[in-house]
C-alpha cells in the first residue's frame, strides 16, 4: 500500500477509535499511531523509535509550564475567585438590560482566563450564575448562551493550555503566543457584550434589568477583581517585558495566586490540598494526550502524510489564502465533533507543516486555528461547553444551550475575518516578546 495511504487509513481509524470505541484520545493516539509504526518500520524499530521520542518530549524544561499554570487555575478556583468576579461585573452591569448576562461573560473571561479550561469555566460559571439570572427572569437561551460562550475564551486569553501546547509541538515562542491572544481575546469578549445587546433589544423580554447598585457598591466591589487582575499583570507583564520565561510565569503565577489567598484566609489547607490533587490529575491528562500525540505525529511523518499533502496543495497552485480557507473549514468541521486540544494534536503534523510552506507566521496561524478550533466548543453535535452547562443545570434543554451559543458565532466570524484580513490584528503585541 502507498505509504500516504497508510497515514489516511491511520488518521480514520484514529477517529473510529475514538468515536466508536470511546477510547480516551490519547491512548487512542498511541495505539493507532504505535501499531501503524509497527507495520510500517516492524515491532523493533517501532519500540526504539517510540521510546527516544518519548524520551525526547517528556525531558523537556519546557513541559512544567503546564502543572504551573494548571495550579494557578486550580488555586484561585478553590479560594473562589470565580464568585467574586461574577459579583464585580453584576454590580457594574447588572441594572441594565441585559447586563447579568453581560457580567457573566465577564467574569467568565476572566475566570476562564486564569483557569485556561472550557470546562472548568462552564461549569463554575452554571453554577454561580445560572441560578440568578433565573431568579431575575432571564431567558434559559440567553443565560446558558452566555455561560458557554464566556467560558470559550479560557482558550485564547492566555494563559492558554492550548497555546502552551501548540507551541511545545511546534517550538513556537510561547510568550508570543500568549501576547497574540491579547487583542483576538478583547476583540471576541467585546463583540460577545455587543451581541448581547443587540439580542436584548430583539427580544426585551429576555435580559430585563437588574435593581440598580450605588457608585459605592460599585467601587466597594472592585476588591473582588484584584486578585485576577494582579495575577494577570504579574504573567503577561513579566513575558511581555522578558522578566520571565513562560515556565517562571507559570511559577510566579501559582506563587502569587497562593500566597494572596492563603494571607487573606479565602484558601484553607484543605482547599490547598486538593487543588493540588486537581492539578496532577489535570496535569497527567494532558500529558498523555501529548505523549499520544508524539507517537501518532510520528507515524505521520514516518508515512509522509503531511510532506505529501503539502506537495499536493502546491500543486494545485491555489492562493494561500484560498488554501487558508479550505485549512479553516477542516478545524471548524473538526471542532464541532471533537475537543480543541485533541483536534490541535492531531492535525498538527499535517497542517502546520503546509501553513509554513504557504509562508504563514506560525505565530499567527496558531492564534487562529485556537480561535477557529474554540468555535466548535459550542456547536453541535459536541460542543463540550455546551454540553457542561445543559448538564450542571437541571431542566435546561441541551437544544436550548445550542440556540443561545449560535447567537455568539458572529463574534467568533467575525474575529476570524479580521485575523485573515489583518494579521498585525494578532501579531502586532507579539511581536515586542523575546
Amino acid at each position: 500500500m502507498n505509504m500516504m495511504l497508510e497515514g489516511l487509513l491511520g488518521v480514520v481509524v484514529l477517529l473510529a477509535v475514538i468515536f466508536f470505541l470511546r477510547m480516551p484520545v490519547g491512548f487512542a493516539m498511541a495505539a493507532v499511531g504505535f501499531s501503524g509504526l509497527v507495520h510500517v518500520m516492524g515491532l523493533a524499530a517501532a519500540l526504539g523509535l517510540t521510546g527516544s521520542e518519548i524520551w525526547e518530549t517528556f525531558s523537556s524544561y519546557g513541559l512544567t509550564v503546564i502543572p504551573l499554570f494548571v495550579l494557578m487555575g486550580q488555586v484561585c478556583f478553590y479560594s473562589g475567585v470565580n464568585q467574586r468576579l461574577y459579583h464585580t461585573a453584576y454590580c457594574w452591569l447588572g441594572s441594565i438590560r441585559g447586563g447579568m448576562a453581560m457580567a457573566t461573560v465577564m467574569a467568565s473571561a476572566g475566570f476562564a482566563a486564569i483557569s485556561g479550561s472550557n470546562s472548568a469555566t462552564a461549569a463554575t460559571m452554571s453554577t454561580v450564575a445560572l441560578p440568578e439570572m433565573k431568579k431575575y427572569g432571564y431567558s434559559p437561551v440567553l443565560s446558558s448562551g452566555a455561560v458557554a460562550a464566556g467560558s470559550t475564551l479560557g482558550v485564547v486569553i492566555p494563559p492558554s493550555v492550548v497555546f502552551i501546547i501548540y507551541g511545545l509541538q511546534t517550538g513556537t515562542s510561547i510568550a508570543k503566543l500568549f501576547l497574540s491572544g491579547v487583542v483576538p481575546g478583547l476583540f471576541l469578549l467585546s463583540s460577545f457584550l455587543v451581541i448581547i445587546h443587540f439580542v436584548c433589544r430583539l427580544h426585551p423580554t429576555w435580559g430585563p434589568a437588574g435593581p440598580g447598585v450605588t457608585w459605592a457598591e460599585k467601587i466597594a466591589s472592585l476588591t473582588g477583581s484584584l486578585e485576577m487582575a494582579a495575577l494577570f499583570a504579574l504573567v503577561m507583564g513579566g513575558l511581555a517585558f522578558g522578566v520571565f520565561t513562560p515556565s517562571e510565569a507559570g511559577a510566579a503565577g501559582a506563587g502569587l495566586a497562593i500566597l494572596m489567598n492563603t494571607a487573606t484566609c479565602k484558601l484553607s489547607l484543605k482547599g490547598l490540598w486538593v487543588a493540588v490533587m486537581d492539578t496532577i490529575r489535570v496535569s497527567c491528562m494532558i500529558l498523555v494526550i501529548i505523549m499520544g500525540a508524539v507517537i501518532f505525529g510520528r507515524f505521520l511523518a514516518v508515512t509522509r502524510l503531511p510532506f505529501d499533502m503539502a506537495d499536493w496543495v502546491a500543486g494545485l497552485e491555489l492562493p494561500g489564502f484560498g488554501v487558508m480557507l479550505v485549512i479553516s473549514l477542516i478545524y471548524l468541521l473538526g471542532g464541532m465533533i471533537m475537543d480543541a486540544l485533541a483536534l490541535l494534536l492531531i492535525t498538527l503534523p499535517i497542517f502546520f507543516p503546509l501553513a509554513m510552506t504557504l509562508g504563514y507566521d506560525p505565530v499567527w496561524f496558531g492564534a487562529y486555528i485556537c480561535v477557529l478550533t474554540t468555535m466548535g466548543a459550542i456547536t453541535p453535535p459536541v460542543g463540550i461547553s455546551s454540553y457542561v452547562v445543559a448538564a450542571m443545570s437541571p431542566g435546561l434543554t441541551l437544544s436550548e444551550v445550542f440556540r443561545g451559543g449560535n447567537y455568539f458565532l458572529l463574534g467568533f466570524l467575525a474575529c476570524l475575518a479580521m485575523m485573515l484580513i489583518f494579521p498585525e490584528f494578532v501579531l502586532w503585541l507579539s511581536g515586542h516578546a523575546n
